[in-house]
């Protein structure tokens, strides 16, 4: 077993292989919601992560949103959101982003935000008020919470779980030997133990999400789809990591898309609802179809 750490390769950076490559996204529906998102100056994040999937993803009714500001207490090497000391919370901020899902019209919502380890709640007040503000606007709309881990407290995430959202969602990303690099204050077995205990106060369907190419092997992934599953996750997203910059953690192998669908039969064999795998596959692609 490959036992070097992620620091200790250092790889020349390569072009990336053809199933990389992202086409412009083009519809009428995407060319109907870009200029709904520029006219009223929404903040989505398919637009400010440039997310490969946006055109689908809008075309079928989905959009993300990410809450509690920009910048996050953590500093996780995979990430390209600013680390630092976040702002003060805006509590105008559930009204803004169901007032931008109804200019919208989106069908699925999925809601992300920062670590907010400033915070004596974690950001989870804020969490459930903005699901609560997206119902009383959005009657129609279904969500998907892709919550960050709280540090493992329950009564923050026991306020996810009483607002009850069709999904909640809380990503691994990576493997347990990577974790300690890749997610800095994050570990595996805390993340393990939020999706365990979602399930057992009644979450209906939970979700997690790995990415690949940061120098797991394949029976680590294979062994970290096991534990998903034992802790009883529904569905399972496994896509390519790609190094926002320079500064951040290097990609040491581009993984063929056979990879991928092999650990797509792998997951489905083990028993998970739904597996999205392969290499622009991103948390909250097809998010819509994992509500059932």
């Amino acid at each position: 077993m490959n036992t070097e750490t992620v620091s200790n390769i250092l790889p020349e950076r390569k072009p990336k292989p053809k199933w990389l490559r992202v086409k412009l996204p083009t519809g009428k529906k995407y060319t109907e919601l870009r200029g709904l998102v520029d006219k009223y100056k929404l903040n989505t994040i398919c637009t400010s992560g440039s997310c490969p999937n946006m055109g689908e993803c809008w075309g079928e009714g989905t959009a993300t949103f990410m809450i509690l500001g920009n910048v996050c207490t953590r500093s996780c090497g995979f990430c390209g959101v600013k680390t630092g000391r976040p702002e003060s919370v805006d509590w105008d901020e559930p009204e803004k982003v169901a007032r931008s899902i109804r200019i919208m019209k989106i069908k699925h919502a999925v809601l992300t935000s920062v670590d907010r380890d400033d915070l004596k709640d974690m950001g989870s007040i804020m969490w459930a008020e903005t699901v609560k503000a997206v119902r009383r606007m959005n009657p129609e709309t279904t969500m998907e919470t892709l919550i960050p881990d709280f540090q493992g407290i329950e009564k923050h995430i026991d306020r996810i779980i009483d607002v009850a959202p069709e999904v909640v969602s809380h990503n691994i990303e990576t493997v347990r030997r990577l974790t300690r690099e890749v997610r800095i204050q994050a570990q595996y077995d805390r993340s393990m133990g939020v999706l365990k205990y979602l399930k057992q106060q009644g979450q209906r369907r939970t979700k997690s999400g790995i990415m690949l190419g940061l120098g797991e092997t394949k029976e680590e992934v294979i062994e970290t789809l096991h534990d998903l599953k034992a802790n009883d996750v529904d569905v399972v997203t496994i896509g390519q990591y790609l190094q926002p910059s320079k500064k951040h953690l290097p990609v040491q192998r581009f993984v063929n898309p056979d990879e991928f669908k092999e650990y797509e039969e792998i997951g489905l064999s083990l028993g998970f609802r739904h597996v999205e795998s392969s290499a622009l596959v991103r948390s909250s692609y097809h998010a819509q179809k994992h509500i059932n």
